[in-house]
Formats: C-alpha cells, sequence, structure tokens
C-alpha cells in the first residue's frame, strides 16, 4: 500500500504542478462545457492523460474510472478513481480552491486517498488503516464539535440542476439558521479534507459523482469521522450523495437534510 501511496502523491504533485504552472493563462473564451455552466479546459483533459497514461504504464491491469473520460476494466479488483482538477470553475476563475484528487479503491471502498491543491502547498492523504497525514508530517484529526449551533458547516451545489427535485436550497437556507456558518469554496474533495483535518465540522452534497469523493471520503474515515450518503447508507460510493461529519454531529446534521428527513418519513 505504501507503494501505491507514494505513487498517488508522485502524480498528484505532478499534476498539480502542471495546473500551477498554467493558473491564469487560462482565458474564459477557450473554456468548453459539459452543460451550460459545468466547465472544461484543456488542462483538465491534459492532466488527465497525464496521470491515467502513467497510471496504465505501471499498473496495466488496474481499472481507471475518471472525470473527463477514462475508462478502463480491470483486471485485478483495484481501480483508480481519479478527478484531475476539482474545482474547474475556480481555476477558470483564478481562484486558489481547486485541487487534484486521486485514489485507488478495490470492493470494499478506497484504499489509498491523496488530495492536492497546488496553489495552496497542501496535500493531503490517507491509506486504509494508516490514518491521514497533510503534507505527509502532520497525522489529521476531526473537529471535536458536538453541537451543530457551534459547528463549521461547507457544502456545495450540483452543476446539472435542471429538472432536479432538490437542489440543495433547503438544505442551506435550514443549516444557516441554526449552524455556526456555511461554506462552499466549490471543490468537495477539499472539502472533504478540511473535514478531515477538523477545519469543517461536516460537509454535506447532492449529486455529485465517484471521482470528487472516493480520495476525500477516505482522508475523513481515516482522521476519525464518518461518512454516509445523506440518507445513512454507502450511495456516496457512487457520488448519489455524501455527508462526512466528525462523527458527533453526523445524525443531527443528517436529521436537518431533506434527503434525510424524506427516508425518516417514509420509514415513519
Amino acid at each position: 500500500m505504501q507503494e501505491w501511496l507514494d505513487f498517488a502523491v508522485e502524480l498528484a504533485r505532478e499534476a498539480g504542478g502542471r495546473l500551477l504552472a498554467a493558473h491564469g493563462s487560462v482565458t474564459r473564451a477557450a473554456v468548453g462545457y459539459k452543460g451550460w455552466r459545468n466547465l472544461v479546459t484543456e488542462l483538465d483533459l491534459e492532466v488527465e492523460r497525464l496521470v491515467t497514461g502513467r497510471i496504465g504504464a505501471r499498473y496495466p491491469d488496474h481499472g481507471i474510472l475518471a472525470e473527463e473520460g477514462a475508462r478502463k476494466e480491470g483486471a485485478g479488483g483495484l481501480r483508480w478513481v481519479i478527478d484531475p482538477l476539482d474545482g474547474t470553475t475556480n481555476y477558470v476563475h483564478r481562484h486558489p480552491m481547486y485541487c487534484v484528487s486521486i485514489a485507488l479503491e478495490d470492493e470494499a471502498g478506497p484504499l489509498v486517498g491523496v488530495v492536492f491543491a497546488p496553489y495552496l502547498d497542501e496535500l493531503f492523504t490517507a491509506t486504509r488503516g494508516g490514518g491521514a497525514w497533510r503534507n505527509r508530517s502532520a497525522r489529521m484529526e476531526v473537529s471535536e464539535s458536538d453541537e451543530l449551533s457551534r459547528s463549521l458547516l461547507a457544502s456545495g451545489f450540483a452543476y446539472s440542476v435542471d429538472g432536479m427535485h432538490d437542489v440543495n436550497l433547503e438544505n442551506w437556507a435550514r443549516l444557516a439558521r441554526i449552524s455556526r456558518g456555511l461554506r462552499r469554496c466549490g471543490s468537495a474533495a477539499l472539502d472533504l479534507a478540511y473535514v478531515a483535518d477538523g477545519r469543517y465540522d461536516g460537509f454535506w452534497e447532492l449529486n455529485l459523482n465517484a471521482w470528487d469523493v472516493a480520495a476525500g471520503a477516505l482522508l475523513v474515515t481515516e482522521a476519525g469521522g464518518q461518512v454516509t450518503d445523506c440518507r445513512g447508507g454507502i450511495a456516496w460510493r457512487e457520488g448519489r450523495s455524501i455527508l462526512a461529519t466528525n462523527g458527533k454531529i453526523h445524525p443531527a446534521l443528517q436529521g436537518e437534510l431533506s434527503l434525510g428527513r424524506q427516508e425518516a418519513d417514509q420509514a415513519g
């Protein structure tokens, strides 16, 4: 597992270096669209090709699932899950909150997770059973907050909201009134890293994808936190919804979320 972690860190730093070198040089006119506000740049594609090419050369039997379309079935039950640029909109607007997210998973979930924010020069890593670390030297632990009223929370909003019944606005409005505060940084992987590092007490989001959460979720659990979907299950692995907290506020926060409330009403 150490070999996989070292390799993932090497990839994340190389990819992050490429993003940092081009930071501020991507013009808005050169941006493409996967939806009317879901942006994609040549850097997303270039970094994905870099990372997936290196993985294919090093581990030809491993599977690959990456945001910009790279797909490969693996032969050994291992799969790399990659977001080459989480926070593309931030990146295009020269906002510093963006990162590279790389995870290796097996049938049971993530084994290795790496989130690297190149502009901030922060590296977050974890291995299953090996703890979570900032910059490979400081062990991360989730916060101790046990009340929503004293908790700083984070969330985000899906790009594709047309036709969706629940777009998270109701949750945001409700939690804004009863928590210490809400933040939206525009990168789910970084939000999860910040929960792991105790900066946020909890994070939730709806309608994500596997590459948004695979690495960050492992950071949270290895830092002592709890990760479920918003109904308390494991659908977060497919990105349907995710709820990540320090564990102490998990039931209370889940109870305030619309998906969790709907599930409780149906059960009752």
